[in-house]
């Protein structure tokens, strides 16, 4: 048999077990997520014997010999990953990250990152852990992890790298804006407990109310403190007089941990947001109503006073506020709930389904996009504050400029018929810069809650009657 056809036979055999393989994913999918939607559509015979083509060519021609699982592995994570910036594909080690994610709780540095020009990127550092105290910054570029230069690095293999076990070291070389050459850190790890809601009282009795993220135990959270706060104040011979909860750069999380939040603040029964998708369980709308948002059947805000039902609110918003924390600013901004501050949020309106493909992998996949309870869509755009209020008197050049949900690639359109609507023009007002801009540019970072916070100041000042240095964006001039 010559090489041509000793070709054709390797094709039509490894293609027969794709094709098998393909239509195994799809079944344990459809059998996955709903027993009674439509049966997949048949498979695209021509497009998989080009698979089998490309699948074939490297296993018989590549310079080094390839695992047939590396080639699957990596012919999935590109069908997703083509898709849109959310959808992946979850290996072992990424799937019980994500599930540990979601519990608060891991052994590591205590920072959230991306990608950025084939470099790990620092989004932000978490609060009160090991690499905010050791001076890592937002914005920061990674590249180096100990001896292991991170260009090209897949970012799963990034964060497998930063996290370990308790009280061992790791050195992270960084490259710093305006600075003249890398930076070393050297970091301890250690057990990395997020907190996903602190608080305590500002100017007197007003609450401050933050949420970092929406995990498993953030409802809980929200009425812990929030009960603190209103003991704090009567205990002080005060009343608990107006609420700041802060939703700046939250990065999401659990779905119905944002029901559960707005929950709290919103009459029984209130609709929260609803869900539109292709399949029949995409298609849901959320009440303010514990079947909605307790996973264990007792509703977590039953000891919640009711003083949350009536206290004068402003949620805080920034380019940082995404997903969750935008569906709690979107309730209670339509329902006039609260008064939304800051500037406009990232613009993430989609929802992330996870389906297993076996035991301990699985892909994460965009399945639906969520709506504000007016139908107002969030993707791509974002939430709008009734208040534009900056970073800083000055205005806020970093957030200004900060990537958002409508700069990423391949991000969903904002309406379900695949087209935008054009309106993006607040989203797009960001972008424009105050000629005292680059004033805040030489401050160091705000923290949230701090005396020096002119957005929580503001906040504070809406509540209390007193006149806010809010701004219009879009009347803005560049210079």
């Amino acid at each position: 048999m010559n090489y041509f056809k000793l070709n054709k036979v390797k094709i039509k055999s490894i293609y027969l077990v794709l094709s098998g393989l393909l239509g195994g994913v799809l079944i344990s999918l459809a059998l996955g997520v709903a027993a009674d939607r439509s049966a997949p559509s048949n498979l695209p015979i021509e497009d998989l014997k080009k698979f089998a083509s490309v699948f074939n060519a490297i296993k018989v021609n590549y310079v080094d010999p390839v695992d047939d699982s590396r080639l699957v592995k990596g012919a999935v994570s590109g069908m997703l990953s083509g898709l849109d910036p959310h959808s992946s594909y979850l290996d072992a080690d990424a799937f019980r990250d994500l599930q540990v994610g979601t519990q608060g709780e891991f052994g590591g540095l205590g920072i959230e990152v991306g990608v950025q020009d084939g470099l790990i990127k620092v989004v932000s550092p978490i609060e009160d852990t090991p690499a905010a105290k050791a001076g890592v910054k937002a914005g920061d570029l990674i590249i180096r992890i100990d001896d292991k230069a991170t260009k090209g690095m897949d970012l799963g293999d990034a964060v497998k790298l930063m996290r370990g076990k308790p009280d061992t070291k790791i050195e992270l070389t960084i490259m710093r804006e305006k600075e003249a050459s890398p930076l070393k850190i050297n970091i301890v790890r250690a057990v990395i407990q997020v907190k996903s809601v602190r608080s305590k009282l500002v100017d007197g009795n007003i609450g401050f109310l933050r949420i970092s993220q929406f995990q498993e135990k953030t409802i809980a959270g929200v009425v812990r403190n929030f009960n603190k706060l209103e003991k704090t104040a009567r205990d002080n011979g005060g009343k608990l007089s107006g609420l700041v909860l802060d939703l700046r750069n939250d990065p999401g999380g659990l779905l119905h941990a944002a029901v559960g939040v707005s929950a709290a603040f919103l009459p029984e029964g209130t609709m929260v947001v609803s869900t539109d998708g292709r399949q029949r369980e995409s298609k849901k709308k959320f009440f303010a109503d514990p079947s909605d948002y307790s996973r264990s059947g007792v509703d977590p805000l039953r000891k919640l006073t009711s003083l949350s039902k009536e206290i004068p609110m402003v949620v805080l918003v920034n380019a940082g506020s995404a997903s969750a924390s935008e569906i709690v600013a979107g309730a209670l901004q339509d329902h006039e709930r609260a008064q939304i501050m800051g500037t406009q949020s990232f613009g993430k309106g989609s929802v992330q389904t996870i389906l297993p493909l076996s035991r301990d992998t699985a892909i994460k996949l965009t399945t639906a996009r969520y709506y504000t309870p007016t139908g107002k869509t969030i993707q791509a755009k974002g939430i709008e504050p009734d208040f534009w209020v900056e970073e800083t008197e000055f205005g806020d050049l970093t957030d200004r400029l900060r990537v958002r949900e409508a700069d990423l690639n391949r991000h969903l359109n904002p309406n379900k018929d695949g087209n935008s609507d054009g309106n993006l023009k607040a989203a797009d007002s960001s972008r424009t810069i105050n000629k005292n801009t680059e004033k805040s540019e030489q401050k160091k970072p705000v923290t949230f809650g701090s005396e020096e916070d002119f957005q929580l100041r503001q906040a504070i000042n809406l509540l209390k009657g007193l006149p806010v240095k809010s701004i219009n964006p879009n009347k803005q001039n560049l210079s």
